[in-house]
């Protein structure tokens, strides 16, 4: 087991972050918060085709290159201490991980080259009006149309729904909860955009009625697909988390020790000193158990269940409260429209219940172990 970063996954980082740097600074984000699409295609070609991140983690005989999870991880992380406006989690971690697991053979050959190359924007329908993500809570009903399926309901909270050049929906049929797969330009389907606390992750509520689709694997068989994808998503978003944690304590030391008060930096003070010490214990713990999480879902491990649930509960509320003490260190100015502060504490609610806030994750971890 090993959890260091080889040379090459270094150079990742340091690559992956210096492009981040110059396309993803904060005024961009600002900017692309306020549109409707949420990000710069032009960026997003540039993702695509000179550095290759849609495709990292994709096998390379699907026009992928063939990396791991802790390859895609890394990058995710960076992604997150920037803020990144772009549909690169919807599309590389969720599509890509359904799609991967589906068994359909056909299905990966058919539309993964296009996810990977950055051509075809992907995102997963899962959870309805009730905001659940588990096969349980869907109702959405698919019914036999001549050689397809016609699906008829509603999908909310959708990750960059708006935008999607492909739809993978879990919908019901007579078998059981099952995939499909819906072109975004289909009859039939209505998309509308949800206001979302975080504005840097576009989310949309999709209409289905009678809308085509395709079937993706076998009919039914749709619950350990998503379980697994589910799995694949909270380490992936606790890597996200980790990313805008990190970004959050350097500003809250930087600002303390630039920061003068009384003739002193007010990073001397016990109480800022404190809460700096605490910010760096969250940070380091939720860099442990996201790390761990990347290696099980890199190998597949049978400890990927517990090592998702886990890192997703932790990192949720480490960054949480890491941009909560943030603003708090900064003071006056960290409650203001101005300040990049807000911006994280806002992604970091957002991200804390996206895919099951810490209680639902917790409960599933105790499932796992047996207790």
């Amino acid at each position: 087991m090993q959890f260091g970063f080889s040379q090459e996954q270094d150079e990742l980082r340091r690559t992956v972050r210096a492009f981040l740097d110059q396309k993803s600074p904060e005024t961009e984000v600002r900017r692309l918060m306020e549109t409707d699409e949420g990000y710069d295609p032009a960026v997003w070609r540039q993702m695509g085709e000179q550095l290759g991140l849609q495709g990292l983690a994709i096998p390379e005989e699907l026009g992928g290159s063939g990396y791991s999870f802790r390859e895609l991880a890394i990058v995710l992380e960076e992604m997150g201490r920037v803020l990144l406006a772009a549909p690169f989690f919807s599309s590389a971690v969720l599509a890509a991980s359904a799609l991967l697991h589906s068994g359909d053979d056909a299905a990966q050959k058919e539309l993964l080259p296009a996810v990977a190359s950055g051509a075809t924007i992907a995102t997963v329908a899962v959870a309805e009006d009730s905001g659940r993500w588990d096969v349980d809570s869907v109702e959405l009903a698919a019914r036999r149309d001549g050689d397809g399926f016609a699906l008829s309901g509603t999908k909310s909270f959708v990750v960059d729904g708006l935008i999607a050049d492909l739809i993978l929906v879990v919908a019901r049929t007579a078998q059981g909860p099952s995939l499909f797969s819906v072109d975004g330009a289909s009859p039939g389907l209505a998309r509308t955009s949800l206001f979302a606390m975080d504005q840097t992750r576009k989310l949309a509520r999709l209409e289905f009625s009678d809308t085509p689709a395709r079937l993706v694997g076998a009919g039914g068989a749709a619950a350990p697909m998503l379980e697994r994808t589910l799995q694949l998503a909270a380490v992936g978003l606790a890597h996200e988390q980790l990313g805008g944690a990190q970004r959050c304590l350097e500003m809250a030391t930087q600002y303390a020790k630039d920061r003068i008060q009384f003739g002193r930096p007010i990073g001397s003070f016990q109480a800022v000193k404190h809460k700096c010490a605490d910010m760096l214990v969250a940070v380091e713990l939720a860099r442990s158990a996201a790390y761990y999480a990347a290696w099980c879902a890199a190998t597949l491990d049978g400890d990927l269940p517990v090592a998702a649930a886990m890192a997703k509960s932790y990192c949720s509320e480490a960054y949480f409260s890491v941009a909560a003490e943030n603003i708090q260190v900064h003071g006056g100015i960290g409650f203001t429209w101005e300040h990049p502060a807000h911006l994280y504490f806002k992604r970091a609610k957002s991200s804390e219940l996206l895919f099951g806030d810490p209680l639902h994750h917790r409960r599933v971890l105790a499932a796992h172990i047996g207790i």
